[in-house]
């Protein structure tokens, strides 16, 4: 004798034959479908909702450190962007903007920066070995703990720059001290005595 049960949790139909319950496969299957579709539209919703929220706040995520190095990136404009912890080693970065960006702890170990846009940079504990920095603009940076052994400052532009416990040649030391002049707005040191200027 068969007769149909529903089942009070899912609305599912059960048939029995004798004293053995059977599943109708369709009717299961259809169930599993149309839970997996619910479950979808309210994890998209609820990511579309986090990204709604974050685009509204202007929340911009910490970034991931990138790498790029060797690369020719002349003219590249990386302004205001976390780039902490990156890698530029010999990377051409000639008349590249980096202007208010975060690099601290960043990589330029033997890239050009002739002429790059430093202004209001944080290159805080950043690797400035060998890098060439002819002309750049590092007007109100932060080098503070920096690593410059070997790196070329010809004619830049330091104004206001925190140099506190860089790493300088001698003769580079002496170089900037002919260029220095102002004060660093965020810590409020003047570039003269971080380079300990006579």
């Amino acid at each position: 004798m068969n007769s149909r049960l529903s089942d009070a949790c899912g609305g599912l139909r059960l048939r029995t034959t004798g004293s053995r319950l059977d599943l109708s496969s369709t009717e299961l299957e259809l169930k599993r479908k149309t839970n997996h579709h619910i479950w979808a539209s309210i994890l998209s919703l609820f990511l579309w909702g986090i990204v709604g929220i974050i685009a509204t706040l202007g929340f911009t995520p910490t970034a991931l450190a990138l790498e790029y190095n060797k690369e020719i990136l002349v003219e590249a404009d990386f302004s205001g962007r976390d780039l902490t912890d990156s890698s530029f080693t010999k990377a051409n970065l000639r008349q590249s903007n980096f202007s208010h960006a975060n690099l601290n702890g960043v990589s330029f170990f033997a890239a050009n920066l002739e002429s790059a846009n430093l202004e209001g940079s944080d290159l805080r504990n950043s690797t400035l070995d060998s890098a060439r920095l002819v002309r750049a603009n590092l007007t109100n940076a932060l080098l503070e703990g920096a690593f410059a052994a070997n790196a070329r400052f010809d004619s830049a532009i330091i104004d206001g720059a925190d140099f506190t416990d860089t790493l300088l040649r001698p003769d580079e030391q002496k170089k900037l001290c002919k260029l220095a002049k102002g004060t660093n707005p965020i810590t409020g040191r003047d570039t003269r005595d971080t380079l300990f200027c006579p």
